[in-house]
């Protein structure tokens, strides 16, 4: 199967939200097939439907003259960050599409997050930065050792819509983590956050980033990728 890629680069979210909610109405119409989003977002809290407002610790007035904007959407989840530095994705699939290791059930909610965490894992892995998992918390963990506890590098929140996948993960890369001060990164407080180029002492780049995610998402989502643009896509839905 075909995966389109669309690389959007740096896009303010409320656009790259309409983008999606146009891919995902033509996903469901058959009118394009499997597409995942990259991109980068200008500063950005989102809250997902399970979030605290309380976990936003700076006030309206502050996140004002930040010019940080306050989204409300309806992805799994609490409060988290976007910037740039930090490579978003947003899958636009359809979960109907894939059965599970081959055995012929099909992709369930939990199945397809766990896949997204090992495409994140396998990227972090490019750079010789070890993750894992941990236990009811979703998204990509440094691992910890001696007194340092385990951090969190990618953080995942998706909705699912009869059976198209939306939202998606949030890579931190080149991020810089003092904007995770202004919240309790998806609600817990006794973990850090960290990123790619904080953890691993080779360059790193964004298109680096990107393209270690899009080559692991084409091998364990069984997709071959292929790069295109957005008004390419766009046209072939009007085709």
């Amino acid at each position: 199967m075909i995966l389109n890629l669309v690389h959007l680069g740096r896009i303010d979210y409320a656009s790259a939200l309409a983008i999606q909610k146009q891919l995902v109405e033509a996903r469901h119409a058959g009118q394009i097939g499997n597409t995942l989003l990259l991109l980068e977002h200008p500063p950005v809290l989102t809250l997902g439907r399970n979030s605290d407002r309380k976990n936003v610790i700076a006030s309206d007035e502050f996140l004002a003259y930040r010019g940080v904007d306050i989204h409300e959407i309806n992805r799994g989840g609490d409060v988290t960050y976007h910037g740039p530095g930090q490579l978003v994705g947003y899958p636009i699939m359809d979960l109907r599409s894939f059965t599970l290791d081959g055995s012929g059930k099909r992709l369930g909610a939990v199945d397809y997050v766990r896949v997204l965490e090992e495409v994140l894992i396998r990227a972090c892995a490019d750079y010789a930065i070890p993750t894992q998992r941990i236990a009811g918390r979703t998204g990509v963990w440094t691992l910890a050792g001696g007194s340092i506890a385990e951090k969190k590098i990618a953080a995942i929140g998706v909705h699912i819509s009869r059976g198209i996948t939306s939202h998606g993960f949030a890579l931190n890369v080149t991020t810089d983590l003092r904007d995770f001060d202004l919240i309790v990164p998806c609600g817990i407080s006794d973990r850090a956050v960290t990123s790619i180029e904080l953890e691993t002492d080779a360059p790193v780049t964004m298109e680096q980033a990107a393209n270690s995610v899009s080559r692991h998402f084409g091998r364990l989502f069984e997709h071959q990728v292929l790069w295109c643009e957005l008004d390419d896509l766009l046209a072939a839905m009007k085709a």
